[in-house]
């Protein structure tokens, strides 16, 4: 019946990572099955009054796939393709993510299948106020916090801040993460994903000594996480020669201009017809010869029919499940530098928590700070990561997996299977 439940390639591919990882670790059975399987899948109908008068439903999910260390974080996304199965799989990489970080935190994950590029604001807005009643009785800061994802933003998780302290009487801020500065959001949580997606793959640079300056890189996606590691890089030295999105793909061999190609993508809506700038086919792209490849848009995006094709010397998964086991495979044969996904774009759940703590405390930190200590938790936890995979002679993927499940393992085991 599970199996049914969550059918689906990206669930199928997050069951499969963690079969590999509770086989390498040797987990008991027991533990195994508590620890794979979701806690909590809440699926709502969410009808709002469009604009033009007349109703539509979607529907909304939440899936709280791990307790039994705190209170459970995770984004919520707005996507046409949106489906329990896919939020499933997405909660459960946030649990190993949330354990391998060492932050006190389950995995969860939401979503909306709407596509907000055909809504106005006021529906926007409508549909996340009525998604927010409608999980209310399974959210909170001590319950359930909610953070940006793909298709929406600041504005949505203020939305939601101000849904729920309506319905408790009082201003509740921790109930999200990513909200406005001015609503006790986080200074750096804007960029954080995509500002350790580049911090870490400029650490495996050094690590494959390769130098920073003029070395190569290629985005696929060039949403939030895409732009804010494409601007490390350029700050770092590292030329950015490819980028694409969801309407097309450039190249330049020389670097592009990452903050001209972010003022065109803000008048234009994306990269298309960047003037210093080649136009290239978005897949062709992924095969050039780069010493960076990082994906940042959706998942499965590198499988066994073109990871034979890649070139890249450093593959810095940006986004959530951009590699099936099978392109894994390939990619260790061929040499590839993994930094896998959930270590990989760990920054946005660092900083998530670095927020939370800010609102609990009622403290403020600099940019500064939050950035700095963002980078100190990401370089502890790829030097953990390193070490063990080399230690136990498995790939980067299996060990960063492995220090997360372990980690939850344990306290499955310690805490017990209440009667």
């Amino acid at each position: 019946m599970k199996e049914y439940l969550l059918k689906s390639p990206v669930f199928a591919m997050a069951a499969h990572q963690f079969d590999q990882t509770a086989e390498f670790l040797n987990l008991s059975e027991d533990v195994r099955e508590r620890c794979k399987w979701p806690k909590r899948m809440i699926t709502v109908s969410v009808p709002i009054k469009c604009d033009d008068g007349t109703t539509q439903v979607f529907y909304g999910h939440r899936v709280q796939h791990y307790l039994s260390r705190g209170p459970v974080k995770g984004g919520l996304r707005y996507h046409p393709k949106v489906n329990l199965p896919e939020v499933a799989a997405l909660a459960m990489w946030m649990n190993w993510k949330c354990a391998l970080l060492q932050l006190p935190y389950g995995g969860a994950k939401g979503g909306i299948n709407c596509n907000p590029a055909e809504m106005t604001l006021g529906e926007q807005e409508r549909v996340t106020r009525r998604f927010a009643m409608e999980l209310f009785p399974f959210i909170g800061k001590e319950k359930d916090i909610m953070a940006p994802d793909v298709g929406t933003n600041e504005k949505t998780m203020a939305w939601i801040m101000d849904t729920y302290s309506m319905r408790i009487g009082h201003q509740v801020s921790g109930i999200v993460t990513g909200k406005p500065v001015s609503l006790l959001g986080s200074e750096g949580r804007t960029e954080a994903t995509g500002h350790g997606t580049a911090f870490l793959a400029a650490i495996a640079l050094d690590e494959c000594g390769i130098s920073r300056d003029g070395a190569t890189a290629i985005i696929q996606g060039f949403g939030n996480v895409g732009r804010y590691a494409a601007l490390l890089f350029e700050r770092l030295g590292i030329k950015v020669i490819g980028v694409s999105d969801s309407k097309g793909a450039i190249w330049n061999e020389k670097g592009l201009s990452i903050k001209k190609l972010i003022a065109h993508t803000e008048e234009f809506g994306n990269v298309k017809g960047f003037p210093q700038s080649d136009e290239i086919d978005g897949e062709e792209m992924l095969y050039q010869s780069c010493d960076i490849l990082a994906p940042c848009a959706l998942d499965m995006a590198i499988h066994k029919d073109n990871a034979g094709k890649i070139q890249c010397r450093i593959l810095a998964e940006g986004a959530n499940g951009p590699t099936t086991p099978e392109a894994d495979d390939i990619l260790e044969q061929k040499g590839v530098f993994l930094v896998p996904d959930i270590l990989c774009n760990s920054g946005g759940v660092t900083v998530s928590y670095f927020e939370w703590v800010q609102n609990l405390q009622r403290m403020k930190w600099r940019r500064e700070k939050v950035l700095r200590e963002m980078e100190m938790k990401l370089h502890d936890a790829f030097d953990r990561v390193l070490s063990f995979a080399k230690e136990n002679k498995i790939s980067q993927r299996i060990a960063a997996l492995s220090l997360g499940v372990k980690e939850s393992a344990d306290v499955k085991s310690t805490r017990g299977l209440f009667p």
